[in-house]
């Protein structure tokens, strides 16, 4: 098998050669290149230890020099090197106490995650597969090397990853690995909610985000979004349902763009739907106030997950507008834009779309019609540059200010009354006309 390296990779493999070192590149860059992917990075794995390679190469970082590995600079380009090494005890679940460096690349390979991951590549002596990783590829099946439990107790984010890799590749889980996982699955306790965070976020924005389905299975959810793994038993008994809340916001974020923070607020659009059920006489389920509910739990989980600030105030205004009610009217679109927000607007259209998407047929046609009137008439405010927010009105604090009217709150109440005037009647938005009404609203008070 011929496998096309980036001539830096195929430079620094040379020169560790050169001076009578083995070197490969490894894991998850080759099993992507059989694979016809395009590996995002390059890792090259040694004999030589990390002082011979920073001995040998003119810029490196010593990125981990604890476990052998060290980063080469080369073109401005970054590649980590890491020496052949066993490790040893892991008693944390997450990293080894020690590692000992060995000449066997066969060694090297056998203390990685899964058989996919644990082959070697030389331009010149080809594939090192002791593990039989490329059969595994071509069944397209994620197996632990060795024995399963060894392998996610030495680190337990390696069943998330196993999860993660499913959903990416497409891949099955084997059903020893995946058994392993389940019997293992309390000690995802251990691991950092940073690197929870990353492996779910990746998972979700996979090809495959209904593939979270595995953390459920797999007794996973339950230790780190307990809210989401109790939406499986809330049924909805709803004309405009046909799944559990939990599979309708899995199929929800599988019908919207690939993109961070539109999956997690599909996933957690509805988390406060448990907390807020009930059934009318009829029998028929309603969540009413469920998306303010919703938004405060999911505000809770992003925080546990240490996500950012800005990518928690994006989700959490989503949800919390997401069942709104909008005319496809001029007036009423752009009273929507003003309070959900002109930066959110785009994307809370997407987000409809796809929670319509997830229910049942019931006017469901007719409704995603009414979302594309609302998003032509949107594209139709935006083109034409009409007001709907405080920056785009024709006056401001400091002309009222001029005109007479006192510092003070009256100032912003007076604002804000003219920004109404104007989002239902675009033409008064003119300096003149807006300050006549401002001092007519002054001497009104």
């Amino acid at each position: 098998m011929n496998i096309k390296l980036p001539s830096e990779v195929y430079q620094i493999i040379d020169i560790l050669n050169s001076h009578g070192y083995q070197a490969f590149a490894v894991g998850g860059c080759i099993r992507d290149s059989i694979l016809g992917r395009h590996p995002k990075d390059w890792d090259i794995t040694t004999d030589a230890k990390p002082k011979d390679i920073q001995g040998i190469f003119d810029s490196t970082i010593a990125t981990g020099i604890k476990h052998g590995t060290v980063t080469v600079l080369l073109n401005k380009n970054s590649y980590e090197v890491t020496t052949f090494r066993i490790d040893g005890e892991y008693k944390d679940n997450r990293r080894p106490d020690f590692v000992e460096f060995t000449s066997s690349v066969e060694d090297d390979l056998s203390r990685r995650d899964f058989t996919m991951n644990a082959i070697a590549y030389h331009p010149n002596k080809g594939i090192i597969d002791p593990f039989s990783g490329i059969s595994d590829i071509a069944s397209s099946t994620i197996r632990a090397i060795g024995i399963a439990d060894k392998r996610f107790k030495e680190d337990a984010l390696r069943m998330l990853r196993a999860i993660r890799f499913s959903a990416q590749l497409g891949f099955s889980i084997e059903q020893d690995t995946l058994f392993s996982i389940k019997n293992n699955s309390h000690l995802i306790k251990n691991i950092s909610v940073e690197r929870i965070r990353d492996e779910l976020s990746k998972l979700l924005c996979s090809d495959n985000p209904s593939r979270f389905l595995l953390l459920k299975e797999t007794d996973i959810l339950k230790y780190i979004i307990p809210e989401f793994d109790i939406c499986f038993e809330v049924l909805q008994n709803n004309p405009y349902h046909i799944s559990n809340v939990a599979m309708h916001s899995l199929h929800s974020a599988e019908n919207i763009d690939n993109d961070i923070t539109l999956r997690w607020t599909m996933l957690l659009h509805d988390i406060g739907k448990p907390d807020v059920k009930a059934a009318d006489s009829s029998g028929i389920d309603h969540f009413y106030c469920h998306e303010d509910v919703s938004s405060s739990k999911a505000e809770a989980i992003l925080k546990r997950l240490r996500f950012d600030n800005s990518t928690i105030n994006t989700v959490c205004t989503l949800i919390k507008h997401h069942g709104k009610e909008v005319k496809p009217e001029l007036k009423a679109v752009r009273r929507a834009i003003n309070t959900i927000g002109e930066q959110f607007f785009e994307d809370w259209i997407k987000i409809k779309a796809a929670d319509i998407k997830a229910q049942s047929g019931l006017q469901q046609t007719l409704r995603l019609e009414s979302l594309k009137s609302i998003s032509e008439i949107y594209c139709k405010i935006q083109a034409e540059n009409q007001c709907i927010s405080l920056k785009k009105l024709a006056v401001n604090g400091e002309d009222l200010l001029a005109s007479g009217i006192q510092k003070g709150k009256q100032i912003g109440i007076i604002l804000n009354k003219l920004l109404k005037l104007v989002i239902d009647n675009p033409e008064l938005n003119n300096k003149e006309l807006l300050l006549r009404y401002a001092i007519d609203m002054k001497n009104s008070d």
